[in-house]
C-alpha cells in the first residue's frame, strides 16, 4: 500500500458467543491486510453489551491493532464512566468513541446521571487530558431524533467545543450531504477531521429497516432500482458494490481524511470495496 493511501478503519459489534468470537478473529485478520488506523466496537446503551466490548476490545489489542470501544454515555454516572475509562486505559486503549447512547426503553424525564454526548467528551478530557483521542458521532442528515437541522448542528458544535478530537459519521448513500455538513460545521468554526461511515449494502430489506430506524436516507433512485431487482442477490451486489465504490472514490478525492466501514462483522462486501479502491 502507498503511503499517501488515506487510513482506514472498521467497525464490529460484539458477540454472545465463542463461535462468533471466533468467526470475528478471521474476518478481523482480513481487514488487517489494509492497515487499518483502529478497529472499533460498538455496545449497548446503559452497559447492556459491556463484557461482551470488553472482550473484543482485549481480542483486538492482542492481535496488534489499536482499539475503539464505543462508550454510550446516557443514564450513567460519572464514577462508572471513570471506572470503565481507568478498565480501558489500563488495557492500553488510546482511542474512545465518546456517545450518547440511545435511551433505555421505559426510562424517562427522571433519569440520573449523563445526558448527552457533549458533557462525556468534556468529563474525559478534563479527567485524562489527551490520553485519549476521543472520536464523536455527527449526522450529515440529522439525527432522527433532532428538532431541527440547526438543533443538530449546534448539537455537534456543542460536543467538538467540549474537546473532541475527530468525529465519524452514520452512513449516508449521498455524497453531497457529507460534505455540505462539513462545510456548515467550518462555518461555525468547527475544524475537526469528519471521517465518513460507509454501509456496504448486502440485502435491500435489511437496509431498508436500519436506515428508517437511524435517519438515513436511501436516495429514491438507488431504492427503486434496488426494488426492482427483488430476490435477485447478484444484481443487489453488484448494484450497491458500484454505488458505495463510486461514493467512496469521490469522499478521498474532495478531501474527507479517512473512510470508516461498518462491517456488520462482515469481510467480505468491505473487502472488495478497499481492493477497488486500491488497498
Amino acid at each position: 500500500m502507498s503511503n499517501d493511501k488515506k487510513q482506514l478503519s472498521f467497525e464490529f459489534f460484539p458477540t454472545r458467543t465463542p463461535e462468533g468470537r471466533a468467526k470475528q478473529v478471521i474476518t478481523r485478520k482480513q481487514l488487517s491486510q489494509y492497515n487499518p488506523e483502529f478497529f472499533s466496537c460498538t455496545s449497548g446503551a446503559g452497559g447492556s453489551t459491556k463484557e461482551g466490548t470488553l472482550q473484543a476490545i482485549q481480542d483486538i489489542l492482542s492481535e496488534g491493532i489499536a482499539a475503539a470501544p464505543h462508550l454510550p454515555c446516557v443514564g450513567m454516572q460519572p464514577s462508572e464512566i471513570i471506572e470503565l475509562l481507568d478498565i480501558y486505559k489500563e488495557m492500553g486503549v488510546r482511542h474512545i468513541v465518546a456517545l450518547r447512547g440511545d435511551i433505555p426503553s421505559g426510562v424517562g424525564a427522571g433519569m440520573s446521571g449523563l445526558r448527552y454526548a457533549n458533557e462525556l467528551v468534556e468529563l474525559i478530557k478534563n479527567q485524562y487530558g489527551n490520553q485519549f483521542h476521543v472520536e464523536v458521532a455527527a449526522y450529515p442528515e440529522y439525527h432522527p431524533q433532532a428538532r431541527s437541522a440547526e438543533d443538530d448542528i449546534n448539537n455537534f458544535v456543542r460536543k467538538a467545543k467540549a474537546g473532541a478530537d475527530s468525529a465519524i459519521t452514520q452512513y449516508f448513500y449521498n455524497a453531497d450531504s457529507y460534505f455540505r455538513f462539513v462545510d456548515d460545521v467550518q462555518g461555525r468554526g468547527v475544524d475537526i477531521p469528519i471521517i465518513p461511515g460507509i454501509m456496504p449494502i448486502a440485502s435491500f430489506s435489511k437496509l431498508a429497516r436500519f436506515s428508517d430506524t437511524c435517519g438515513a436516507e436511501i436516495p429514491r433512485w438507488l431504492r427503486l432500482k434496488l426494488q426492482s431487482y427483488a430476490d435477485d442477490t447478484a444484481a443487489i451486489k453488484a448494484l450497491a458494490l458500484d454505488v458505495v465504490t463510486e461514493m467512496c472514490e469521490r469522499l478521498l478525492r474532495e478531501g474527507a481524511p479517512s473512510l470508516h466501514f461498518y462491517t456488520l462483522n462482515q469481510a467480505g462486501l468491505v473487502s472488495t470495496i478497499c481492493q477497488r479502491l486500491g488497498y
